[in-house]
Protein backbone atom coordinates (compact mmCIF):
# COMPACT_ATOMS: atom_id res chain seq x y z
CA UNK A 1 0.00 0.00 0.00
CA UNK A 2 1.89 2.64 -1.08
CA UNK A 3 0.59 6.01 0.25
CA UNK A 4 -1.91 5.22 3.10
CA UNK A 5 0.34 7.21 5.82
CA UNK A 6 0.84 10.37 4.00
CA UNK A 7 -2.57 10.12 2.99
CA UNK A 8 -3.58 9.90 6.59
CA UNK A 9 -1.90 12.56 8.00
CA UNK A 10 -1.84 15.38 5.82
CA UNK A 11 -5.46 15.02 4.19
CA UNK A 12 -8.10 18.37 3.88
CA UNK A 13 -10.36 16.91 2.98
CA UNK A 14 -11.38 14.73 5.64
CA UNK A 15 -13.56 15.37 8.82
CA UNK A 16 -11.52 16.81 12.25
CA UNK A 17 -12.01 12.78 13.74
CA UNK A 18 -10.27 11.41 10.68
CA UNK A 19 -7.42 14.10 10.87
CA UNK A 20 -6.98 13.12 14.68
CA UNK A 21 -7.29 9.11 14.65
CA UNK A 22 -4.65 9.50 11.66
CA UNK A 23 -2.76 11.87 13.31
CA UNK A 24 -2.57 9.83 16.61
CA UNK A 25 -2.25 6.43 14.78
CA UNK A 26 1.11 7.70 12.79
CA UNK A 27 2.18 9.37 16.00
CA UNK A 28 2.15 6.49 18.46
CA UNK A 29 3.49 4.18 15.25
CA UNK A 30 6.60 5.97 15.77
CA UNK A 31 6.69 6.50 19.45
CA UNK A 32 6.56 2.73 19.71
CA UNK A 33 9.07 2.07 17.74
CA UNK A 34 12.66 1.40 19.06
CA UNK A 35 16.17 1.00 17.00
CA UNK A 36 17.00 -2.36 16.08
CA UNK A 37 20.38 -2.73 17.71
CA UNK A 38 18.25 -1.97 21.01
CA UNK A 39 15.99 -4.99 20.30
CA UNK A 40 19.41 -7.22 19.43
CA UNK A 41 21.25 -5.64 22.56
CA UNK A 42 18.07 -6.68 25.15
CA UNK A 43 17.95 -9.58 27.10
CA UNK A 44 14.44 -10.20 27.02
CA UNK A 45 14.16 -10.25 23.33
CA UNK A 46 12.89 -13.66 22.09
CA UNK A 47 14.93 -15.79 20.24
CA UNK A 48 12.56 -15.69 16.95
CA UNK A 49 12.35 -12.07 17.03
CA UNK A 50 15.84 -11.36 16.69
CA UNK A 51 16.37 -13.59 14.01
CA UNK A 52 13.60 -11.88 12.63
CA UNK A 53 15.21 -8.74 12.76
CA UNK A 54 18.55 -9.63 11.89
CA UNK A 55 17.24 -11.18 9.00
CA UNK A 56 15.68 -7.97 7.61
CA UNK A 57 18.03 -5.98 8.48
CA UNK A 58 20.17 -7.98 6.33
CA UNK A 59 17.32 -7.68 3.37
CA UNK A 60 17.51 -3.80 3.71
CA UNK A 61 20.94 -3.76 3.29
CA UNK A 62 20.82 -5.54 0.08
CA UNK A 63 17.83 -3.69 -0.74
CA UNK A 64 20.13 -0.24 -0.91
CA UNK A 65 23.45 -1.70 -1.67
CA UNK A 66 22.08 -3.86 -4.61
CA UNK A 67 18.67 -2.49 -5.67
CA UNK A 68 19.78 1.16 -5.03
CA UNK A 69 16.83 1.33 -3.44
CA UNK A 70 17.01 4.61 -0.60
CA UNK A 71 19.40 4.58 2.41
CA UNK A 72 17.15 6.54 5.59
CA UNK A 73 15.54 5.69 8.77
CA UNK A 74 13.24 3.11 7.15
CA UNK A 75 13.28 -0.44 8.27
CA UNK A 76 15.89 0.45 11.12
CA UNK A 77 13.01 0.46 14.03
CA UNK A 78 10.69 -2.03 15.02
CA UNK A 79 7.57 -1.51 16.16
CA UNK A 80 5.25 -4.27 18.75
CA UNK A 81 1.73 -4.03 17.76
CA UNK A 82 -1.14 -5.31 20.09
CA UNK A 83 -3.82 -5.99 16.49
CA UNK A 84 -2.89 -8.26 13.71
CA UNK A 85 -2.68 -5.02 11.53
CA UNK A 86 -1.27 -1.92 11.29
CA UNK A 87 -4.74 0.13 10.05
CA UNK A 88 -7.94 -1.26 8.52
CA UNK A 89 -8.66 0.21 4.56
CA UNK A 90 -11.64 0.92 3.83
CA UNK A 91 -13.07 0.59 -0.02
CA UNK A 92 -16.43 1.47 -1.86
CA UNK A 93 -18.19 1.10 -5.32
CA UNK A 94 -21.37 1.89 -6.25
CA UNK A 95 -23.80 -0.94 -5.81
CA UNK A 96 -23.54 -1.79 -9.80
CA UNK A 97 -20.08 -0.87 -10.68
CA UNK A 98 -16.62 -1.68 -9.88
CA UNK A 99 -15.26 1.91 -10.43
CA UNK A 100 -14.09 2.76 -6.79
CA UNK A 101 -15.31 5.79 -4.81
CA UNK A 102 -12.25 7.89 -4.12
CA UNK A 103 -10.30 9.98 -1.38
CA UNK A 104 -7.83 12.92 -2.53
CA UNK A 105 -5.37 14.12 -0.27
CA UNK A 106 -2.18 17.09 -0.98
CA UNK A 107 0.82 14.47 -0.89
CA UNK A 108 -0.90 10.92 -1.98
CA UNK A 109 -3.19 12.63 -4.46
CA UNK A 110 -6.30 10.90 -5.02
CA UNK A 111 -6.19 7.01 -3.81
CA UNK A 112 -8.99 4.45 -3.50
CA UNK A 113 -9.38 4.16 0.04
CA UNK A 114 -9.35 5.77 3.54
CA UNK A 115 -7.55 4.00 6.15
CA UNK A 116 -8.19 4.19 9.64
CA UNK A 117 -5.81 2.43 12.81
CA UNK A 118 -8.91 1.49 14.28
CA UNK A 119 -11.00 -1.43 13.05
CA UNK A 120 -14.08 0.09 14.78
CA UNK A 121 -13.57 3.27 13.08
CA UNK A 122 -13.20 1.88 9.55
CA UNK A 123 -16.21 -0.72 10.13
CA UNK A 124 -18.35 2.56 11.53
CA UNK A 125 -17.22 4.28 8.16
CA UNK A 126 -18.30 1.46 6.34
CA UNK A 127 -21.25 1.38 7.39
CA UNK A 128 -22.13 4.78 7.21
CA UNK A 129 -21.22 4.16 2.91
CA UNK A 130 -23.30 1.03 2.67
CA UNK A 131 -26.69 3.12 4.10
CA UNK A 132 -26.34 5.28 0.90
CA UNK A 133 -26.37 2.06 -0.91
CA UNK A 134 -22.74 1.12 -1.83
CA UNK A 135 -20.76 -2.21 -1.86
CA UNK A 136 -18.02 -1.58 1.11
CA UNK A 137 -15.04 -3.65 2.17
CA UNK A 138 -13.00 -3.22 4.62
CA UNK A 139 -9.75 -5.10 4.67
CA UNK A 140 -6.59 -5.29 7.07
CA UNK A 141 -3.40 -3.85 6.05
CA UNK A 142 0.04 -5.28 7.47
CA UNK A 143 2.31 -2.47 5.85
CA UNK A 144 2.14 0.81 4.45
CA UNK A 145 4.90 3.85 2.53
CA UNK A 146 4.69 6.99 4.05
CA UNK A 147 6.53 8.24 1.03
CA UNK A 148 10.19 9.35 2.87
CA UNK A 149 7.73 11.63 5.13
CA UNK A 150 8.56 9.58 8.41
CA UNK A 151 10.86 6.60 8.82
CA UNK A 152 8.83 3.86 8.31
CA UNK A 153 9.32 1.04 11.02
CA UNK A 154 9.58 -2.80 10.71
CA UNK A 155 6.22 -3.70 12.49
CA UNK A 156 5.07 -7.18 14.56
CA UNK A 157 2.05 -7.14 11.82
CA UNK A 158 4.49 -8.17 9.23
CA UNK A 159 7.43 -9.05 10.64
CA UNK A 160 7.04 -12.78 10.74
CA UNK A 161 6.54 -13.64 7.11
CA UNK A 162 8.51 -15.96 5.80
CA UNK A 163 12.32 -14.35 4.58
CA UNK A 164 11.30 -14.06 0.80
CA UNK A 165 8.23 -12.57 1.41
CA UNK A 166 9.73 -10.22 3.67
CA UNK A 167 12.19 -9.10 1.44
CA UNK A 168 8.99 -8.37 -1.39
CA UNK A 169 7.67 -5.94 1.12
CA UNK A 170 10.55 -4.10 1.83
CA UNK A 171 11.62 -3.89 -1.73
CA UNK A 172 7.93 -2.61 -2.57
CA UNK A 173 7.51 -0.09 0.35
CA UNK A 174 11.07 0.94 -0.19
CA UNK A 175 10.35 1.51 -4.07
CA UNK A 176 7.28 4.07 -3.53
CA UNK A 177 10.30 5.98 -1.96
CA UNK A 178 11.64 6.43 -5.46
CA UNK A 179 9.20 7.62 -7.20
CA UNK A 180 5.16 8.44 -6.44
CA UNK A 181 2.83 9.68 -8.90
CA UNK A 182 -0.07 11.88 -7.36
CA UNK A 183 -3.51 10.13 -8.71
CA UNK A 184 -1.76 7.49 -10.41
CA UNK A 185 -2.11 4.27 -8.47
CA UNK A 186 -1.80 1.82 -11.51
CA UNK A 187 1.80 3.95 -11.93
CA UNK A 188 2.88 3.65 -8.63
CA UNK A 189 1.78 0.48 -7.79
CA UNK A 190 3.04 -1.31 -10.98
CA UNK A 191 6.42 0.11 -10.40
CA UNK A 192 6.91 -0.97 -6.91
CA UNK A 193 6.02 -4.57 -7.69
CA UNK A 194 7.84 -4.54 -10.57
CA UNK A 195 10.71 -3.63 -8.02
CA UNK A 196 9.90 -6.38 -5.31
CA UNK A 197 9.80 -8.62 -8.34
CA UNK A 198 13.12 -8.21 -9.70
CA UNK A 199 14.98 -7.24 -6.33
CA UNK A 200 13.59 -10.86 -4.53
CA UNK A 201 14.57 -12.96 -7.99
CA UNK A 202 18.29 -11.01 -6.74
CA UNK A 203 18.19 -12.00 -3.54
CA UNK A 204 16.89 -15.49 -3.76
CA UNK A 205 19.73 -16.10 -6.03
CA UNK A 206 22.30 -14.50 -3.29
CA UNK A 207 20.90 -15.75 -0.04
CA UNK A 208 18.21 -18.78 -0.64
CA UNK A 209 18.38 -22.08 -0.26
CA UNK A 210 16.18 -24.68 -2.89
CA UNK A 211 13.45 -24.94 0.13
CA UNK A 212 13.73 -21.27 0.55
CA UNK A 213 13.12 -21.29 -3.20
CA UNK A 214 10.56 -23.80 -3.91
CA UNK A 215 8.29 -21.98 -0.90
CA UNK A 216 8.41 -18.80 -2.57
CA UNK A 217 7.75 -20.35 -6.12
CA UNK A 218 4.58 -21.78 -3.99
CA UNK A 219 3.59 -18.86 -3.06
CA UNK A 220 3.86 -16.93 -6.30
CA UNK A 221 2.27 -19.57 -8.23
CA UNK A 222 -1.04 -19.28 -5.73
CA UNK A 223 -0.95 -15.62 -6.25
CA UNK A 224 -1.39 -15.99 -9.61
CA UNK A 225 -3.86 -18.13 -9.55
CA UNK A 226 -5.90 -16.26 -7.02
CA UNK A 227 -5.54 -13.15 -9.11
CA UNK A 228 -6.44 -14.94 -12.56
CA UNK A 229 -9.99 -16.40 -10.30
CA UNK A 230 -10.31 -12.47 -9.31
CA UNK A 231 -9.75 -10.96 -12.66
CA UNK A 232 -12.41 -13.34 -14.77
CA UNK A 233 -14.95 -12.79 -12.07
CA UNK A 234 -14.33 -8.69 -12.48
CA UNK A 235 -14.47 -9.28 -15.99
CA UNK A 236 -18.10 -11.34 -15.65
CA UNK A 237 -19.11 -8.47 -13.44
CA UNK A 238 -17.96 -5.88 -15.86
CA UNK A 239 -20.21 -7.59 -19.05
CA UNK A 240 -22.94 -8.01 -16.76
CA UNK A 241 -22.96 -3.81 -15.27
CA UNK A 242 -22.42 -2.92 -19.50
CA UNK A 243 -25.01 -4.89 -20.63
CA UNK A 244 -28.97 -3.79 -21.14
CA UNK A 245 -30.35 -5.91 -18.20
CA UNK A 246 -32.89 -3.99 -15.62
CA UNK A 247 -31.40 -3.06 -12.40
CA UNK A 248 -32.89 -5.79 -10.96
CA UNK A 249 -31.68 -8.29 -13.42
CA UNK A 250 -28.48 -7.13 -12.66
CA UNK A 251 -28.05 -7.77 -9.09
CA UNK A 252 -29.47 -11.07 -9.75
CA UNK A 253 -26.72 -11.79 -12.04
CA UNK A 254 -23.90 -10.16 -9.30
CA UNK A 255 -25.51 -12.29 -6.38
CA UNK A 256 -24.86 -15.38 -8.81
CA UNK A 257 -21.03 -14.89 -9.97
CA UNK A 258 -20.30 -14.01 -6.31
CA UNK A 259 -21.51 -17.68 -5.35
CA UNK A 260 -19.61 -19.28 -8.30
CA UNK A 261 -16.27 -17.51 -7.33
CA UNK A 262 -16.76 -18.52 -3.98
CA UNK A 263 -17.13 -22.26 -5.22
CA UNK A 264 -14.12 -21.80 -7.62
CA UNK A 265 -12.03 -20.45 -4.62
CA UNK A 266 -12.99 -23.96 -2.86
CA UNK A 267 -11.90 -25.83 -5.82
CA UNK A 268 -8.45 -23.88 -5.93
CA UNK A 269 -8.28 -24.28 -2.42
CA UNK A 270 -8.39 -28.09 -3.18
CA UNK A 271 -6.05 -27.53 -5.35
CA UNK A 272 -3.61 -25.92 -3.26
CA UNK A 273 -3.73 -28.99 -0.72
CA UNK A 274 -6.05 -27.03 1.77
CA UNK A 275 -3.68 -23.88 1.95
CA UNK A 276 -6.44 -21.32 3.51
CA UNK A 277 -4.19 -18.18 2.86
CA UNK A 278 -6.67 -16.59 0.93
CA UNK A 279 -9.34 -17.00 3.22
CA UNK A 280 -9.59 -13.75 4.87
CA UNK A 281 -10.55 -12.44 1.37
CA UNK A 282 -14.39 -13.75 2.16
CA UNK A 283 -14.77 -12.41 5.70
CA UNK A 284 -17.07 -10.22 4.50
CA UNK A 285 -19.75 -10.68 2.46
CA UNK A 286 -18.17 -10.66 -1.30
CA UNK A 287 -19.02 -7.10 -3.17
CA UNK A 288 -17.93 -4.84 -6.13
CA UNK A 289 -15.14 -3.39 -3.54
CA UNK A 290 -13.22 -6.34 -2.78
CA UNK A 291 -12.47 -6.23 -7.26
CA UNK A 292 -12.85 -2.57 -7.23
CA UNK A 293 -8.49 -2.25 -7.56
CA UNK A 294 -7.15 -5.87 -8.30
CA UNK A 295 -5.70 -4.88 -11.45
CA UNK A 296 -3.80 -2.11 -9.81
CA UNK A 297 -0.90 -3.61 -8.66
CA UNK A 298 -0.46 -5.55 -11.85
CA UNK A 299 -1.18 -3.49 -15.26
CA UNK A 300 2.21 -2.09 -15.78
CA UNK A 301 4.40 -4.45 -14.40
CA UNK A 302 5.51 -6.08 -17.29
CA UNK A 303 5.91 -2.71 -18.90
CA UNK A 304 8.45 -2.16 -16.01
CA UNK A 305 10.01 -4.78 -16.31
CA UNK A 306 11.00 -4.62 -20.15
CA UNK A 307 11.98 -0.80 -19.26
CA UNK A 308 14.34 -2.51 -16.23
CA UNK A 309 15.68 -4.89 -18.79
CA UNK A 310 16.42 -1.96 -21.29
CA UNK A 311 18.58 0.04 -18.78
CA UNK A 312 20.39 -2.94 -17.34
CA UNK A 313 21.26 -0.91 -13.93
CA UNK A 314 18.91 0.08 -11.29
CA UNK A 315 20.11 3.80 -11.69
CA UNK A 316 19.41 4.42 -15.25
CA UNK A 317 15.79 2.56 -14.32
CA UNK A 318 15.17 4.98 -11.81
CA UNK A 319 15.91 7.64 -14.08
CA UNK A 320 13.88 6.75 -16.69
CA UNK A 321 10.58 5.88 -14.29
CA UNK A 322 11.23 9.43 -13.21
CA UNK A 323 10.81 11.33 -16.49
CA UNK A 324 7.72 9.08 -17.07
CA UNK A 325 6.54 10.56 -13.59
CA UNK A 326 7.10 13.61 -15.21
CA UNK A 327 4.76 12.87 -18.12
CA UNK A 328 0.71 13.47 -18.38
CA UNK A 329 -0.75 10.54 -17.18
CA UNK A 330 -1.99 9.99 -20.31
CA UNK A 331 1.28 9.80 -22.20
CA UNK A 332 2.70 8.26 -19.29
CA UNK A 333 0.13 4.97 -19.73
CA UNK A 334 0.80 5.06 -23.39
CA UNK A 335 4.41 4.77 -23.42
CA UNK A 336 4.11 2.13 -20.54
CA UNK A 337 1.86 0.06 -23.28
CA UNK A 338 3.79 0.36 -25.93
CA UNK A 339 6.65 -0.80 -23.57
CA UNK A 340 4.52 -3.59 -22.70
CA UNK A 341 3.52 -4.54 -26.08
CA UNK A 342 4.86 -8.12 -27.48
CA UNK A 343 7.89 -7.93 -29.50
CA UNK A 344 6.54 -8.70 -33.14
CA UNK A 345 7.07 -12.45 -34.44
CA UNK A 346 7.74 -13.81 -37.74
CA UNK A 347 4.46 -15.24 -38.95
CA UNK A 348 6.64 -19.24 -39.21
CA UNK A 349 7.11 -19.22 -35.59
CA UNK A 350 5.01 -20.40 -32.64
CA UNK A 351 4.67 -18.34 -30.19
CA UNK A 352 3.78 -19.67 -26.80
CA UNK A 353 1.51 -18.09 -24.81
CA UNK A 354 1.46 -18.64 -20.96
CA UNK A 355 -2.73 -18.06 -20.62
CA UNK A 356 -2.15 -14.28 -20.48
CA UNK A 357 -0.51 -14.64 -17.26
CA UNK A 358 1.64 -11.16 -16.68
CA UNK A 359 5.22 -11.99 -15.52
CA UNK A 360 4.85 -11.18 -11.70
CA UNK A 361 1.50 -11.73 -10.10
CA UNK A 362 2.48 -12.07 -6.58
CA UNK A 363 2.29 -8.72 -5.57
CA UNK A 364 -0.93 -7.59 -4.15
CA UNK A 365 -1.71 -5.95 -0.36
CA UNK A 366 0.81 -7.84 1.88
Amino acid sequence: MGAAAAALMLSSCSSLNYYSQAAQGQLELLADSRPIDDWLADPRTATPLRHRLETARQIRRFAIQELKLPDNGSYTHFTKLERPYVLWNVVATPELSLKPMQWCFPVAGCVNYRGYYSKQDAQAYAKELRAQGNDVEVGGVSAYSTLGWFSDPLISTFINYPDAELARLIFHELAHQVVYVQGDSKFNESFASAVEAAGVEGWLERFGNPMMTEAFERYTLRKKDFMALLVRYRGELEKTYASKMSRDEKRASKGRLFVALKDDYQVLKANWGGYAGYDRFFAEPLSNAHLASIATYNDFVPAFRALLRKERTWPAFYKSVNQLAKLDKADRHRVLKNLAAPAATSPLVVQRSMGGAKIEDAFQKP
